[in-house]
């Protein structure tokens, strides 16, 4: 969790983070505050953006059961598939979320058993690798990565698991890219935009590219999202997703 609690005086109790620009669903600013009395954070809306937010958690809702209920067969052969070779079947990984709170993002295991272990030792002997993994927090040609898993990826049914996210208001279908601690720095000035969504399953990131955009250009994307998210964008995001996946561009 992002560390607030050296707030110490109640004028600080007041706006932490404030977001975001004009533009919004609401077309006001949130303000997130943090309560050092309560050991709690929270955000003010204005009316127009509780009943954006309020239909935008029911169209989570709905769509989770939705693809929960289409997938379900699918999701239970790659369970039987992945406990095959022995290992977990779901990997947890810890992303930062909405007010800076951390969770555990859940996806389909697609790398081998001992994949972090791995993941160092390649890093030590391989500065070419080491660097790649500074700059994009992922590997291009993951050797970690199973046959299996690569199926997985290019279709992305790897994130499948992410609907139980959904289900416990951790992430959203719609919204920026789930990033870890160290890649908050990336965002700049722009981190109060990051902090005042849910995660997303997918997103303008996932339809413009997905690991083919550079860094740089997430960052907009995630950012230009949170200042003009809607329904309708989220609408037609969940709808480009749609192609993008079966296209299977920008996977790896």
């Amino acid at each position: 969790m992002l560390d607030l609690n050296d707030t110490k005086t109640a004028a600080e109790r007041a706006v932490v983070l404030e977001s975001i620009a004009p533009g919004t669903a609401s077309g006001a600013p949130e303000r997130w505050y943090w309560d050092p009395s309560r050991g709690r954070s929270g955000v003010e809306r204005p009316a127009p953006a509780t009943a954006y937010f309020a239909a935008k958690r029911a169209l989570d809702l709905a769509g989770t059961l939705v693809l929960a209920a289409v997938f379900a067969p699918l999701m239970l052969v790659i369970v039987l598939l992945l406990r095959k070779d022995g290992g977990p079947v779901i990997y947890r990984h810890w992303r930062i979320g909405r007010a800076g709170q951390p969770f555990q993002c859940l996806k389909f295991r697609t790398m081998i058993p001992n994949a972090d272990e791995v993941l160092r030792e390649l890093l030590a002997r391989d500065a070419g690798l080491k660097g790649e993994w500074v700059h994009h927090h992922k590997l291009r040609c993951d050797p970690r990565v199973t046959g299996l898993g690569r199926f997985l990826r290019r279709t992305s049914l790897d994130e499948l698991p992410q609907l139980w996210n959904v289900i416990r208001g951790e992430m959203s279908l719609v919204g920026p890219r789930p990033v870890v601690r160290q890649e908050l720095l990336r965002y700049g000035r722009n981190i109060q935009a990051y902090l005042s969504a849910r995660p997303g399953v997918t997103g303008l990131w996932q339809v413009q590219g997905r690991n083919d955009t550079d860094y740089r250009r997430r960052v907009v994307l995630d950012t230009y999202y949170v200042k003009r998210r809607s329904l309708l964008l989220d609408l037609y995001i969940l709808l480009k997703t749609a192609r993008v996946v079966l296209g299977g561009r920008g996977a790896y």
